[in-house]
């Protein structure tokens, strides 16, 4: 079983310093809680307070759920619905292939513009920046299931480890000592640190959207608020549970073929959900595979997107699953 991250050891030898450099860029006073790397006291102070839930973060989530719920209120349309089940399933791919499968673990190598549009893609999924995102995944691997580990429901509980671990003090800040093959791009430390600015442009363009299609195309039966609930907050609501019923569910209920460290599973309806995700027990026996799925029945829509994506030469090297995997004698049962 391969136990830790691999990293291209061409990047890792970025100093602290030098991202330091890179973050010289401040917001007038008075406007600094725009930057989302910006905690009073420090970060360090931050990161270093109880791992426990904060009343004040879970507004964010109840204004999210509250936009979802306002669907009953303003009505539906084909066009808004439409809208929201192809913005998750981009949305969804944008997660599932870049902030975890290269931004965690690259398994795959591109081109720095390619990075670049992967980052933004990623963030229009409301899941902050991709190098907190990755920098926190990274520490659930090397603790998964045991004492430490960012959220698992085995040691923490379901809650926990589905939505209460975002509304600790100590996960906010971006732990960029795990990151630091990326922290070499001052454009993803840009994005990451302003991370609310590409869910902000989604939303007022949906909104705008809508009021344009009223406006000129009144048979679609559609507005800006319409548009804006369906199409942000209820998309966007069942695509962070979506997201996080991988780290909750699928270490809980599913099928273990190896026997890893933690208690992680393979969960079909969970794979379909996430295009891929829900072989979560594959993953963490073998996390460098760019390939989830690992046998053809298993179905990884990431990984298919993915090969097209090399056809097309906007990814390459993909990593496969190592022979290992394939050992029935590594196989429970």
């Amino acid at each position: 079983m391969i136990q830790d991250i691999e990293l291209d050891t061409k990047e890792q030898g970025h100093s602290g310093s030098a991202l330091a450099e890179q973050k010289t860029f401040k917001l007038p006073r008075g406007l600094e809680w725009l930057d989302s790397d910006h905690f009073e006291g420090g970060e360090a102070a931050f990161m270093a307070r109880p791992r426990v839930s904060k009343g004040s973060r879970w507004v964010p989530f109840a204004f999210l759920h509250a936009g979802a719920l306002a669907a009953f209120f303003v009505g539906a349309s084909p066009t808004a619905v439409i809208t929201a089940v192809v913005l998750y399933w981009l949305r969804m791919f944008a997660i599932t292939a870049f902030y975890h499968r290269y931004f965690s673990h690259r398994t795959f190598k591109t081109s720095r513009a390619a990075q670049f549009v992967f980052a933004v893609w990623g963030l229009l999924a409301v899941q902050r920046g991709p190098l907190w995102w990755a920098a926190h995944h990274r520490s659930h691997h090397r603790l998964s299931d045991k004492e430490g580990d960012t959220h698992s429901p085995v040691v923490d509980g379901f809650l926990w480890s589905h939505i209460a671990w975002i509304t600790a003090d100590s996960n906010m800040p971006t732990r960029y000592d795990n990151v630091r093959d990326f922290t070499v791009f001052p454009e993803l430390v840009w994005l990451n640190r302003f991370d609310w600015l590409m869910p902000t442009i989604l939303a007022v363009g949906l909104y705008l959207t809508g009021c344009a299609l009223d406006l000129w195309y009144p048979a679609l039966a559609t507005n800006g608020l319409q548009m804006l609930v369906w199409g942000f907050f209820v998309s966007t609501c069942v695509l962070f549970h979506g997201t996080a019923a991988i780290n909750s569910i699928a270490h809980i209920w599913g099928f273990r073929r190896y026997q890893t460290a933690d208690d992680s599973r393979n969960n079909f309806l969970l794979a379909l959900f996430t295009l891929g995700e829900g072989w979560h027990n594959n993953h963490h026996f073998c996390m460098t595979s760019a390939r989830q799925g690992f046998y053809w029945w298993e179905i990884d829509i990431c990984y298919y997107i993915l090969k097209v994506f090399s056809w097309l030469g906007i990814v390459w090297d993909l990593r496969p699953v190592q022979p290992h995997a394939y050992d029935s004698s590594r196989h429970i049962g």
